[in-house]
């Protein structure tokens, strides 16, 4: 059974930083399109952040510049680096696993309905 679980929220300042981490299990996981997701609360989840299987990284506008997306591949763990926060970077961060070969534009769009394998989240929150 495929497993995701995240971990490093927390409540930040404006102007912090956080280091999120993903750490997967159960599944076979070298050719998986890995998204970080943030849903605010009364929004729609959306995408920040992705790793390819060929390792190019990809981001929303918001989080370019500000946000980064690593994996340890000897640890099965993916992070997400967020610098600089702002307050509307507060919500709930999801990592979860997209197969491309399956799902492939949905997974560069970064569409949620094409991951199919999801962690239980873990909130930030950036505040005054």
């Amino acid at each position: 059974q495929a497993q995701l679980s995240e971990s490093g929220g927390g409540s930040v300042q404006p102007g912090g930083s956080l280091r999120l981490a993903c750490v997967a299990s159960g599944y076979t996981y070298d050719t998986v399109y890995l998204g970080w997701f943030r849903q605010a609360p009364g929004k729609e989840r959306e995408g920040v952040a992705a790793l390819d299987s060929d390792g190019d990284r990809h981001y929303q506008d918001s989080a370019k510049g500000r946000f980064s997306v690593s994996q340890d591949k000897a640890k099965n763990t993916w992070y997400l680096d967020l610098n600089s926060l702002k307050p509307e970077d507060t919500g709930m961060y999801y990592c979860a696993a997209c197969n491309p070969f399956l799902w492939g534009p949905r997974c560069v769009a970064m569409d949620p309905s094409g991951f199919r394998f999801w962690g239980q989240g873990t909130q930030v929150t950036v505040s005054s």
